[in-house]
């Protein structure tokens, strides 16, 4: 596929999986490894069309701020494709809990997969639910679609809801829309909140203001298909390193500041 190809690929993309969004982003850009300020362009238009994709940010990040692009690029796809959340968050779930979550979160949906005593309840966003629950049935797990008018009932017979994010900061992190009130309903209930937070979602203060100043500007907030939830509304947030306390968590920031981002592509 010709880099520009992959470039209209990685901005029209919408509910791909963000290892495979940054494997295409980073073989696009590769096409400017000898041109810096047709990198920085490049860079700025992958994150001005996926802006809720905190991998993105934090692979362009990184390839604008290192001495040898290319070889950052490389290092931040096998990380992704590395990441052990997945893994982490699946050995962590309590043995035959309910879990409710919320859309479809990939990487959450990967840990219920290693788990066959787990129940799954999914809440519905987008009509997308039912497609859900048939993935993780043919994968042996069973699930039960919960209409979102219905998430109050979900959360109070769960033993844990699990809200993934697409990109997160110190305060807070996007979410898919409803997470909010799955969150609010458990604290109500007394029912614990994980945060699943794969490699590449946590940004550095300055990057999320970024990210979530243009997203917010963006989009109708009655409408959006993500919201933003307050960190403090978690109890743990699940990452590479599983399941731990919000605030350690939040230290983990692996992503550094590349101010070319806060401008919009030409």
């Amino acid at each position: 596929m010709h880099p520009i190809e992959r470039l209209r690929f990685v901005a029209r993309s919408e509910g791909a999986p963000a290892d495979l969004l940054v494997s295409e982003a980073a073989m696009a850009l590769g096409a400017f490894r000898d041109d810096p300020a047709g990198m920085v362009a490049a860079c700025r238009r992958i994150v001005d069309r996926q802006l809720a994709c905190g991998p993105l940010w934090w692979l362009c990040a990184r390839i604008l701020c290192a001495s040898d692009p290319m070889a950052e690029a490389r290092a931040a796809v096998d990380e992704m494709e590395a990441d052990p959340t997945d893994r982490r968050l699946a050995a962590a779930l309590p043995d035959d809990a309910t879990v409710v979550v919320v859309g479809v979160p990939e990487v959450t949906l990967a840990a219920l997969a290693r788990r066959g005593d787990v129940r799954p309840l999914v809440v519905d966003v987008d009509g997308a639910a039912d497609a859900v629950v048939r993935h993780l049935e043919r994968l042996d797990v069973g699930a039960e679609a919960v209409a979102a008018r219905s998430v109050a009932v979900a959360v109070d017979r769960a033993d844990l809801v699990v809200i993934e994010a697409s990109a997160a900061g110190p305060t807070a992190a996007l979410v898919p829309s409803g997470a909010r009130a799955a969150a609010a309903v458990a604290a109500r209930s007394e029912v614990p909140v994980w945060l699943a937070l794969g490699a590449g979602r946590l940004l550095p203060e300055r990057m999320w203001d970024a990210l979530v100043s243009r997203w917010s500007a963006s989009v109708d907030p009655f409408d959006a298909a993500e919201e933003e939830l307050d960190t403090t509304a978690v109890d743990r947030i699940a990452g590479p390193d599983g399941p731990v306390p919000t605030v350690e968590a939040l230290r983990a920031v692996d992503c550094p500041v590349a101010p070319e981002l806060f401008r919009l592509a030409g």
